[in-house]
């Protein structure tokens, strides 16, 4: 099984500013000037330029250009567009600037670029190239600028593109830094991709992202503080760390999967995880319902074995004080959580006749050596008890709770940007954590992070999270099982859970593709990931210096 995946190498290492702040300093300790670094990467934007669809250099193109180095690489663009014989003008408000920025801007004047002395009219019909502030950007724009580009977006909507990062967002956590951003149809992010721009607060803003490539060498990246958390992509798909079965394993070397799932009041949830879990290829598959949909599950699931049918709480969940003696007995996984329902109704304390027995439940999945996946009103029932109880499994567990949940759980963590708060409460209770969102996170207790990259955002459905723990339950499964099952004490690898998420996502991408918006239904999601429908074409560019990753959610260019 490998090591680590994916590679820590420039497509997938995600950094704060400050890493690449640090990164370049290096570079420039070691000899390379300034000036060639940003020829090499402003040089690299005027191509992507030239290339965007529909784009014509007789269009023309405004450059916003700021007093740092982020207004140099817009000045190299204004430059060359110039000399292609485009049509070019530029803005730049203020008075000071760096003196590699001065002297661009100097030469620009020579060329005869014009340069604007009030800022631009926002209905303006160029192109408008965004070079104002990067990475070092870490207060408000202010009111001229962030007037300026909250017209622009009304008035002419995709008609704007930024260099590295988008004015008004904080390259590290993706937040607003004042009351509004720069709207881009495409940010070309210079060297490694800045972890703010993937954050859900920033997908609004960034559009399509695409990384200008500079040839980092790899020792330096090795050494980026910013490598512990690395982006997936469709690419990242077929070199997922699956262990695999044996060929001759028969079912129950295959995964033994039991889903605890539904409730009187949800109980297509409980269809739906099951769903899920077909997809994975789990080998055995056994489900604790509720007794009312008991009578018609074997129809949708004739696979699928029955316990018998639970009763309610007062709270019309799911009771687990029904489930029989030996329930844990000869699984690899335990699935707890979709459409559970609580346990009382909100604002009252468990009777004790209630709690007892609901009590024994948890202590006995306490001592469950096999894995435990705890989704939706698992996590709520947790956070009822405290969210300690996690630190006394004997076992591996995997958590998927999405932001309100997370929040129950650790109310200290939930003001942290979503990798610092999956990090932080992996560490904490030794679980492998999957902060579910539009680029949901995925984080190991021993410091390893993840990110996805790519989504559907007509994904974000009731039911869809059932899906997804289904699958990532009995692709568990089948992995333990695969390296000697629960009895042998083996991790459930955090990496699994990682790809289980990368699938579920591609998925949805694909039911997009084959049904449109309307079809991107749990059921559609969960057939996707049935037929391995989900392997994506790489985008037509990852062979090219940059790579593009598409974060809007549209499939772009994929098969």
């Amino acid at each position: 099984m490998p090591t680590a995946w994916p590679p820590a190498d420039a497509d997938h290492v995600l950094v704060s500013g400050a890493a690449m702040a640090a990164i370049e300093q290096e570079l420039f300790a070691s000899g390379l000037p300034v000036e060639a670094l940003m020829e090499k990467a402003a040089l690299a934007v005027s191509r992507r330029l030239a290339e965007r669809p529909g784009q014509d250099r007789q269009d023309g193109l405004l450059v916003l250009v700021g007093p740092g180095h982020n207004g140099g690489d817009g000045l190299v663009v204004a430059r060359e567009w110039h000399l292609a014989g485009g049509r070019v003008r530029i803005w730049c408000p203020f008075e000071r600037r760096r003196p590699l920025t001065e002297a661009h801007l100097r030469h620009a004047r020579w060329l005869g670029i014009p340069l604007l002395e009030a800022p631009p009219d926002p209905d303006d019909p160029a192109l408008w190239v965004d070079a104002l502030f990067g990475i070092g950007q870490h207060r408000p724009a202010g009111p001229l600028i962030e007037a300026l580009l909250g017209d622009r977006q009304r008035r002419r909507p995709g008609a704007l593109v930024s260099i590295d990062v988008p004015t008004g967002l904080d390259a590290d956590d993706g937040a607003l830094l004042g009351g509004v951003a720069a709207t881009a149809a495409t940010t070309y992010t210079i060297g490694l991709v800045k972890r703010g721009l993937v954050q859900d607060a920033a997908l609004r803003w960034v559009g399509r992202l695409e990384r200008i490539d500079l040839g980092l060498p790899g020792a330096l990246l090795g050494r980026s503080r910013g490598q512990s958390l690395l982006g997936l992509g469709a690419a990242d798909q077929r070199s997922a760390p699956w262990p695999r079965p044996d060929p001759a394993a028969g079912k129950y070397a295959r995964g033994r999967l039991l889903v605890v799932a539904g409730s009187r009041r949800f109980r297509g949830a409980a269809h739906l995880a099951l769903a899920g879990a077909t997809a994975s290829g789990c080998g055995s598959l056994r489900a604790a319902p509720p007794r009312e949909i008991c009578p018609h599950l074997w129809q949708i699931h004739p696979h699928v074995v029955l316990e018998p049918g639970l009763g309610a709480t007062p709270a019309w969940g799911l009771a687990l004080a029904g489930l029989a003696a030996g329930w844990l007995d000869r699984l690899d996984a335990v699935l707890l959580g979709p459409g559970l329902g609580g346990v009382v109704p909100a604002g009252e304390q468990p009777a004790a006749e209630i709690a007892g027995p609901e009590r024994q439940r948890w202590q006995e999945l306490a001592d469950f050596v096999g894995l435990l996946v705890l989704d939706a009103d698992g996590l709520n029932r947790v956070a009822a008890m405290g969210s300690d109880w996690l630190q006394t499994r004997r076992g591996p567990t995997w958590i998927t709770p999405h932001a309100k949940e997370f929040r129950r759980l650790f109310p200290d963590l939930a003001p942290l940007p979503a990798p610092e708060a999956a990090a932080a409460a992996a560490r904490r209770t030794g679980a492998s954590v999957l902060l579910k969102g539009a680029r949901s996170v995925v984080a190991a207790p021993d410091g390893r992070c993840w990110q996805l990259l790519e989504a559907c955002p007509e994904a974000a459905r009731a039911g869809l999270g059932d899906v997804l723990a289904g699958y990532a339950a009995g692709r568990g499964a089948l992995a333990l099982a695969a390296v000697g099952g629960a009895q042998s004490g083996a991790p459930a690898d955090a990496a699994w859970l990682a790809a289980a998420a990368l699938d579920h996502a591609l998925a949805g991408v694909q039911a997009h593709r084959r049904h449109g918006a309307g079809g991107v239904t749990p059921l559609a999601v969960a057939e996707s990931l049935a037929w391995g429908a989900v392997e994506l074409k790489t985008w037509k560019d990852r062979n090219r210096a940059g790579t593009a990753t598409s974060l809007s959610g549209d499939s772009g260019d994929a098969s």
